[in-house]
């Protein structure tokens, strides 16, 4: 179908009722490869020092390089929002550290124009090419909510653990189910969800009595991830189109127990976590800060430095099952395992079942740009 594109910051869940890697081809992506892994930040104080004027003149680019005006939708971009997202993740940056200080400065009191016209001044872009000259590619992820126990019972009988003494000596899946890796307990939860969980890196787990906790990413076993969308079409478990993240949780869910678990086994690699009290804000990726929804995106480390800005175009028409296109400015904040190469992206959505529904469909061919800072 031919799906509308929509700015990075509109609200896709009201497109089509969505479930925290709740289900749609969420779970596709990410079973398919793997994916990473979640209120507003508060405005950081204004530096007290005087701001560069906002209205000068952009300077020309160099070789190589476009203004910020050439980049496709850029007139179109709710700049305002892009600069806020830019202020709240670039911290990170060692290589733009004006730059950035003088964005959190405007921000709080900068209005559209003033936005556009900072970050035209500020930057100029130049497009990232794939290492063989191919199409990048898009995915999205988001912070999953599952319910969870503090005991276990005959339906939550999968343990979330804390990190072993030495992840990597731990074993694969099934040794690490057997009891191998010794380590605590930190909830329980149904089997099906904490594979799920495993695939996002992330999410919250909310327990009867009310309690909410964050589960994050703490270590892994160091086994390769292997996707169960395709084994389970080739033993005929699932119909080849039939794979989506829903189909896959709702067989898992069907033969809990022996038969869910030798399937999920068929995937070796093993998360452990950490919990903190849920705190309500957006997951944090691994540049350390909280993820702005539909402006922060998982790439490759090597090709890329945390709180960078980048745009992206990622055209959905032609897709099928595709929902929405995606244009706008992002900024790198998270990476993970699937995430390899110079053009290679995985969108933040954001928290619940509406950002899950619509992250599960979410494969689109990429263009990046690099936003390079011009003092």
């Amino acid at each position: 179908m031919l799906a509308r594109s929509v700015s990075l910051d509109q609200a896709g869940a009201a497109r089509y009722p969505k479930a925290p890697l709740a289900w749609t081809g969420v779970a596709v992506l990410a079973l398919l490869a793997a994916s990473c892994a979640s209120a507003p930040r508060a405005v950081p104080t204004p530096d007290p020092r005087p701001l560069p004027p906002i209205d000068r003149p952009t300077l020309p680019p160099v070789a190589g390089e476009l203004p910020l005006a050439a980049l496709p939708g850029w007139a179109e971009e709710d700049h305002l929002a892009a600069l806020r997202a830019y202020a709240a993740g670039c911290g990170p940056s060692r290589i733009a550290v004006e730059t950035c200080r003088d964005a959190r400065a405007l921000v709080a009191r900068a209005s559209p124009s003033d936005a556009r016209a900072f970050l035209e001044s500020r930057f100029s872009a130049t497009e990232v090419q794939t290492d063989d000259g191919g199409r990048g590619l898009l995915t999205a992820y988001f912070a999953p909510e599952y319910p969870a126990r503090r005991a276990p019972d005959a339906e939550f009988d999968a343990p979330v653990l804390s990190r072993p003494a030495n992840p990597s000596s731990v074993g694969d899946r099934a040794a690490i189910e057997a009891g191998s890796a010794q380590s605590s307990v930190l909830a329980w939860m149904k089997a099906e969800d904490l594979f799920f969980l495993q695939i996002q890196g992330s999410g919250t787990l909310a327990f009867p009595d009310g309690a909410r906790l964050r589960a994050a990413y703490a270590a892994d076993n160091g086994a390769k991830f292997v996707g169960i969308a395709r084994p389970m079409a080739d033993e005929g478990l699932l119909p080849r189109d039939g794979t989506s993240g829903e189909a896959i949780r709702a067989w898992l869910a069907a033969h809990r127990g022996p038969e869910a678990r030798r399937v999920m086994a068929l995937n070796p690699r093993y998360i452990f976590f950490t919990t903190s009290p849920d705190d309500g804000n957006e997951a944090t990726g691994a540049a350390g800060v909280p993820l702005p929804a539909r402006r922060s995106v998982a790439v490759d480390p090597s090709r890329w430095t945390y709180g960078e800005a980048a745009w992206i175009e990622a055209d959905g028409g032609n897709l099928r099952g595709a929902r929405a296109s995606y244009r706008g400015l992002v900024v790198t904040l998270d990476t993970g395992s699937a995430i390899r190469g110079p053009v290679r992206a995985d969108l933040y959505i954001g928290r619940g079942d509406a950002a899950g529904l619509e992250a599960g469909a979410v494969r689109h061919p990429l263009r990046m740009w690099r936003l390079i800072p011009r003092g």
